[in-house]
C-alpha cells in the first residue's frame, strides 16, 4: 500500500492486499476515528442484513469483478475502525452491491478518506440487530 496526505488520505492498495483489513491497519496506524470513505478495486465478498432474522447473508464473487463505488463512513467500535459498502460490475456490465466483507484487489483500489475530527463510536442495537451510531457517546471535539 502507498498513500499521500493532502486535505485528504489518496490511498492506492495495490494487487493482493485485501481492502478492509488494510483500511482499518490504516486508519488505526494514522490515528482517523471518523471520516467517509470513497473508492474503486476489484474482487469481493459483500453482504446483506436481512432485518426480519437480524442476519448477514454473504456471497463470494467468483470471476472478475470491478468495484465501481466504495462508500463508506469511518467510525469506531471498540476503538477499531468500521465499514464500508460495494457496489460492484460483473463482465456483463451487472452491478451487485452489499456491505463489503472482503475484497481482495486483483489490479488496484484507488481510495480517498477525508478526515473528520472527532469520533463516533457504533453500539449493539438489539431492535434493530445492527451496530448503530452512538450519538450519546462523545461526537466531534468531545461536544
Amino acid at each position: 500500500m502507498r498513500y499521500k496526505k493532502s486535505a485528504t488520505y489518496i490511498l492506492r492498495i495495490d494487487r493482493g492486499e485485501e481492502v478492509i483489513s488494510t483500511l482499518k491497519q490504516f486508519c488505526t496506524e494514522q490515528k482517523i476515528a471518523l471520516g467517509t470513505v470513497q473508492g474503486a478495486g476489484d474482487n469481493v465478498v459483500i453482504g446483506l442484513f436481512e432485518t426480519a432474522t437480524k442476519e448477514y447473508h454473504t456471497t463470494t464473487l467468483t470471476g472478475d469483478h470491478e468495484i465501481t463505488s466504495l462508500p463508506g463512513r469511518i467510525t469506531t467500535m471498540g476503538g477499531e475502525p468500521i465499514p464500508l459498502h460495494a457496489t460492484l460490475s460483473d463482465a456483463s456490465h451487472h452491478a451487485l452491491g452489499g456491505h463489503l466483507t472482503s475484497a481482495v484487489v486483483s489490479g488496484t483500489c484507488g481510495i480517498f478518506i477525508q478526515v473528520i475530527d472527532g469520533r463516533v463510536e457504533r453500539t449493539f442495537n438489539a431492535g434493530a440487530g445492527l451496530n448503530v451510531f452512538d450519538l450519546s457517546s462523545p461526537f466531534l471535539n468531545g461536544n
